[in-house]
C-alpha cells in the first residue's frame, strides 16, 4: 500500500493550497482517511478525517472553517483544501488510511501513512 501526498509548498499567510493523497495497493473506499501534521520540534497531530463513504468529517478545532477534507473513491484519492493559512499551520502534512470505516483521530487507528508534503506559511 502506498499513499502519495503532494500539493504542499510555500505560501503567504492568508493563502490557500490543495493537498492531494493518491492511494495505490488498497481500495480506500472501505476505510476512513485522515490528514495529520507535524511541525518542527512538535509531535504529530490530527488535522482532519473523513469516513469511508465521505458522509462524515471531523476537524481539529484550530482548522475548523478553514480546511476541508474530501475524497474521490473512484479515483482512490483524498484531498485537503487548506484556506486562510496561518504561520502556525507550517508543518509536514501526512495522509493516512485507517483500519476503520468511521472517522477517528488516534494515530494508532491508522495503519498506512504517506511520506508527507511540506507546507510553509510565511507571515
Amino acid at each position: 500500500v502506498q499513499l502519495q501526498a503532494s500539493g504542499g509548498g510555500l505560501v503567504q499567510a492568508g493563502g490557500s493550497l490543495r493537498l492531494v493523497c493518491a492511494a495505490s495497493g488498497r481500495t480506500i473506499s472501505m476505510y476512513a482517511m485522515g490528514w495529520f501534521r507535524q511541525a518542527p520540534g512538535k509531535e504529530r497531530e490530527f488535522v482532519a478525517a473523513i469516513s469511508a463513504s465521505g458522509g462524515d468529517t471531523y476537524y481539529t478545532a484550530s482548522v475548523k472553517g478553514r480546511f476541508t477534507i474530501s475524497r474521490n473513491n473512484a479515483e482512490n484519492t483524498v484531498y485537503l483544501q487548506v484556506n486562510s493559512l496561518k504561520p502556525e499551520d507550517t508543518a509536514v502534512y501526512y495522509c493516512a488510511s485507517s483500519r476503520f470505516r468511521e472517522v477517528t483521530t488516534a494515530t494508532t487507528h491508522y495503519d498506512y501513512w504517506g511520506q508527507g508534503t511540506l507546507v510553509t506559511v510565511s507571515s
